[in-house]
Order: C-alpha cells, then sequence, then structure tokens
C-alpha cells in the first residue's frame, strides 16, 4: 500500500547571533500560522540551551503559544532531549499540553545533541543514551497512570504518579530521534515508536538510514511488535524558487552563517573546503536543495529509493533566505510538490487528457446540441406567426 507523504517543518530553531532574538521568536511563531494555513501537517520543535543560535529552549513553552494561533497543525516536541528533566515533570507538561491543543501535540525525544547543553548541566554525554532510555521507560509508566518508585544517579521519584491522564489515548504520539547511531532505532523497535531521522540528508544520516531502520525492525519483531512506516520522519532543508538562479541568490543572505554555525559548533557537522563554495558542496551532495520545486521532488524520489516508503518529509528550518522568500519558498512546495509527490492531480490530469483527445467529437456534439435548439427554436417562432396569421 502506498502511503500518503505528510508534509512537515523541524524548527530547531536557527537564528545568526547578528538578530533580534525577540523578533526571531515571533517569526518563528508567525511561521506556524502560514504552515497552518497552507495545510502542512506537523512542526517539530528543538530544545538547546547554548551556542547562540538555537534559541527555543522550552519547546512546552513554544508549542502553547502556537497552539493557540494554529487550528489543524500538529505540534511535536523535537525533541525534548530527556537526560535533562525530571521524568515526572515531563510527563505533566506533555499531558498538559496534550489537553491545552485537544491532542494535538506529539512528543518527541532524544539523548540530547549539543555537547554544549550537556557540559553546561554537568551531565556526562557518554551516559546520555542510556539516561534517555532509562527516563523514557518511567515516563511510559506514568503515561499509563501507574505509580512510580525509582531512584537513580540523575533522578528521585518516590510513589509518583501524574494527577491527570493524557487527553489522548493512550498517551501522545512518540518519536524517537535517530541520525548516526542505532540507539534511537532500538528504543524505537523496543516500544513500536516513531522515528525522526533529524540527519536524513547528511552523509552520516543518509547512509544510516537503511541500518537503523532495519535494527529498529529487528528490535520490534523481538519485541512482539512492527514499526509502522508512516510514523517515520525524515528531515532535511530544502528552499525553493521559480528558477534555481533566483533560489540560489536568496539563499545567500543567510546560508554561509549557518554553514559556519554547523561547521564549527554542531555535531552534525557541515564540512567546509575552502577551496570549494560550501552552498555548491551542499547541493551537488544532495545534502541540500535550493532549486525548483523540480530539485524538490527529486531528492524525495532520493529518498524513497534509499529508504523505501516513509510517512512524513520535515524541511528543516533554516532562515537562509529573507522572510518573504523564505514563507513563499513553503507555499511553493505545497502547490507544486505535494500533489507531484502524493499523485494528487492524476483524476484532474486523466480528466483533461481525455477531454483533450476528445476535443472534436465533444465540440461537435456541443455544436450540433446548439444548431438543433435554434432549429427548435425558428420551428417555434414560425409556428406562432402562422397561428398568428391565421387568426
Amino acid at each position: 500500500m502506498t502511503i500518503k507523504l505528510r508534509n512537515g517543518v523541524f524548527l530547531a530553531p536557527f537564528h545568526p547571533t547578528d538578530e533580534d532574538p525577540t523578533l526571531c521568536i515571533h517569526r518563528d511563531l508567525e511561521l506556524m500560522e502560514h504552515l497552518d494555513r497552507l495545510g502542512y501537517e506537523e512542526a517539530w520543535i528543538g530544545e538547546h540551551h547554548s551556542a547562540g543560535f538555537e534559541i527555543i529552549p522550552s519547546p512546552e513553552v513554544f508549542i502553547a503559544a502556537a497552539a493557540e494561533r494554529t487550528k489543524r497543525i500538529k505540534l511535536g516536541t523535537g525533541v525534548v532531549s530527556l537526560p535533562y528533566h525530571n521524568p515526572l515533570t515531563t510527563a505533566n507538561r506533555i499531558i498538559q499540553l496534550d489537553h491545552q491543543t485537544r491532542g494535538r501535540v506529539m512528543f518527541g525525544v532524544g539523548p540530547g545533541l549539543l555537547p554544549s547543553d550537556a557540559f553546561q548541566l554537568g551531565i556526562d554525554p557518554s551516559v546520555q543514551r542510556d539516561r534517555m532510555v532509562e527516563g523514557l521507560e518511567v515516563i511510559l509508566d506514568l503515561f499509563n497512570g501507574k505509580r512510580v518508585t525509582k531512584k537513580t544517579e540523575w533522578f528521585n521519584l518516590e510513589n509518583a504518579i501524574c494527577q491527570v491522564k493524557p487527553y489522548t489515548w493512550p498517551h501522545p504520539e512518540i518519536c524517537v530521534a535517530s541520525s548516526v547511531t542505532p540507539s534511537g532505532g532500538k528504543l524505537a523497535g523496543k516500544h513500536g515508536f516513531g522515528m525522526l531521522c533529524v540527519a536524513a540528508t547528511q552523509a552520516g544520516g543518509y547512509d544510516a538510514l537503511g541500518i537503523n531502520w532495519k535494527i529498529a525492525n529487528e528490535v520490534a519483531a523481538e519485541n512482539g511488535r512492527s514499526m509502522n512506516p508512516e510514523a517515520l520522519r525524515l528531515v532535511g532543508p530544502i528552499h525553493l524558487a521559480e528558477t534555481k538562479e533566483q533560489a540560489m541568490k536568496n539563499v545567500r543572505f543567510g546560508y554561509q552563517k549557518w554553514a559556519t554555525y554547523f561547521a564549527n559548533l554542531s555535531p552534525l557537522n557541515v564540512n567546509q573546503d575552502p577551496n570549494e563554495d560550501p552552498l555548491e558542496r551542499g547541493i551537488r551532495e544532495g545534502t541540500i536543495v535550493v532549486g525548483t520545486p523540480d530539485d524538490a521532488i527529486a531528492q524525495i524520489r532520493r529518498l524513497q529509493e534509499k529508504q523505501g516508503q516513509f510517512g512524513a518529509f520535515l524541511q528543516l528550518a533554516h532562515n537562509w533566505a529573507p522572510w518573504e522568500e523564505t514563507k513563499k519558498s513553503y507555499e511553493m512546495w505545497q502547490r507544486y510538490v505535494t500533489p507531484v509527490i502524493n499523485n494528487a492531480n492524476s483524476a484532474r490530469i486523466d480528466s483533461y487528457e481525455h477531454t483533450k483527445a476528445n476535443a472534436g467529437a465533444l465540440m461537435a456534439a456541443a455544436g450540433g446540441a446548439v444548431m438543433k435548439t435554434l432549429a427548435k427554436h425558428a420551428e417555434e417562432v414560425a409556428a406562432k406567426a402562422n397561428k398568428d396569421a391565421a387568426e
């Protein structure tokens, strides 16, 4: 069965340090409204605490505000870094959002990405993945109404229980971050959760797609579960315009700042060759798409060929282009990429081609009907005239 591909964004976000943070956050909220109007299905919001660019420390607070401004789009934590938080308070915040959004919240989880975040919190990066697993197991028990007593090196719960049950039964959808290592796939497979492949178009993440999905399916089978490809989400950067030349011109606004940030500070490193334009290299290697809707369609086909079917493609929000051009790019995706990927216009095209192929016969029939009507009218007029003359 062919899966209908959902559209969404992954909002870390990325804002250069020369911009006003207040305006950046409000522009991100405006983006949520824009995407909701365009019909995007999902938006995932990150959690970061350092390095200057990714300035949302609480995706839950952002989601609460975005939910009030939108009607249909689902909003996910992308992701909550579980080792940074007590499992009880995390579970309670997600349950509250589940009620406030009436079921539009999704719960994305991960170990934490930026080493600088872990350092500030005094967390050894080598224990983050184990703590993610440990924390999620407790959160699941809390979601399911169980009382938890558990003491570890990083949290202590005494007969803890969530006093409010989730709005969504049995709980909001859970999605595990996955990039290069198999830890995300193993955790997703154990519980049958979705996977959020945050580096799907980058070299290491692209190469690991099939491997991690295979691991997830194997672990799921061992636990009597199966993985649903509709819950598999791939993330990649996109910017679209009417021509490639215009798209390239648009992203010169901010691409270099983004690339430098990744090269210097992010574990998802964008390698830079001083002898090659990083933008041209990213396009050549398939890491990014800067071009037309046809280029975006080719990227989706490339990912489908590599991975097989998946449920959603999330555009990585990057702020490479001026605001108006950024909004236009999201609209072009929805207008010209989505219909092709999901074959939405096949019936319309068939109808058009059939009508065009039979235009001669159809026009002849329509013309004949017109002439018949005119002749009938003439007969009626003549008959009336004859009747009047006879009287």
